[in-house]
């Protein structure tokens, strides 16, 4: 009976999110795992992904793209934001920032990178299919449109990328 209580204790604890995790104080800095944008000359493309906030990241991850043109001194991230769309703002963000963040606290791996003369020629592709993106003012966490949604549309339409998001990229299937 006793290992009945603990375990539904427990259950109950991680079911509820009763690990301290609060997004207002979570981390969102770098990880350290982009180069400076001083310290690389050549254009850089990252693509990143990290365990999605709260329950969610047990089973999926948000995703998102950032560049950096050759000679840059700053690194362009695109991603969508869902809660952005609860404040009225469009749900497509697309500003300078730090490339690899922590997603409100979890640590975000590298996906796939490309640099050098093959990634600046991709730049105004990626920019412009994130740009004609179809659902900038919508979000589904499922099936989608989504962050993960907005990745897959760049890459079926930057080919060049060769991106394949994993499995784990829920709603990544609502762009085809």
């Amino acid at each position: 009976m006793h290992r009945f209580f603990v375990l539904a204790s427990l259950f109950v604890c991680m079911a509820s999110g009763c690990v301290s995790h609060d997004w207002r104080t979570a981390s969102r800095e770098s990880a350290g795992i982009a180069p400076a944008p001083d310290a690389v000359k050549e254009a850089v493309i990252q693509v990143y992904g990290a365990s999605a906030w709260g329950w969610r990241g047990w089973f999926a991850i948000h995703t998102w793209i950032a560049t950096k043109p050759a000679n840059g001194s700053a690194y362009t991230v695109y991603e969508v934001i869902g809660w952005r769309q609860r404040r009225g703002l469009p749900v497509v963000r697309i500003e300078q920032d730090l490339p690899d963040r922590y997603w409100y606290g979890e640590r975000p791996r590298l996906i796939k990178e490309l640099r050098g003369v093959a990634a600046e020629r991709l730049l105004p592709d990626i920019d412009q299919a994130a740009r004609a993106y179809p659902w900038p003012e919508t979000y589904k966490a499922f099936p989608g449109p989504n962050s993960n949604t907005f990745v897959a549309w760049i890459a079926l339409n930057v080919p060049g990328l060769g991106l394949d998001l994993p499995i784990s990229a829920i709603g990544s299937g609502y762009a085809d």
